[in-house]
């Protein structure tokens, strides 16, 4: 018992006189903010959220997003400054899916829903709005994969 002691002892102090690894700040900040604001000028996915912020040649919105089990849902936020319509289109990658917009919420968090792959919706209200894309609960094969969404707003 005592050899035992001695050896837990021994393996205690030698534990506490490791030296400690010192490790230099990589200011990071800046790359990131760099790669975020890449990302959210070229509609991109972060997380579960696209930003469109950024139209193409033809004046529609186009951006990329995948949908896993970790982000069923993608929510798109755009900003609409008139009213009008919007026609948006989901494409995804294999062709066909059981892949919807889910919701269109509005900026006094009124909804409606829910929609196909196609979306013609009058826009009433000024202010920032949410698509939700997901798939349908009610049909089976849930869609997991990459798709592009083109959104396209028409003023009256």
């Amino acid at each position: 018992m005592k050899n035992f002691c001695m050896l837990l002892l021994s393996i205690f102090f030698f534990s506490c006189q490791q030296k400690e690894i010192k490790k230099n700040p990589v200011p990071v900040s800046d790359s990131v903010s760099v790669i975020e604001k890449e990302n959210i000028e070229k509609n991109k996915q972060i997380g579960d959220t696209i930003v469109l912020n950024f139209k193409n040649e033809k004046g529609l919105y186009v951006a990329e997003g995948s949908l896993d089990s970790i982000h069923p849902r993608v929510y798109l936020k755009f900003k609409n400054e008139d009213s009008g319509e919007i026609n948006a289109k989901i494409l995804p990658s294999t062709g066909k899916g059981n892949i919807r917009f889910n919701q269109v919420i509005f900026p006094d968090q009124s909804s409606d829903g829910p929609f196909g792959m196609d979306l013609k919706i009058n826009l009433t209200q000024k202010g920032n709005h949410i698509l939700v894309i997901g798939h349908s609960q009610m049909a089976d094969n849930p869609f997991w994969g990459k798709f592009n969404v083109e959104l396209e707003q028409k003023k009256q």
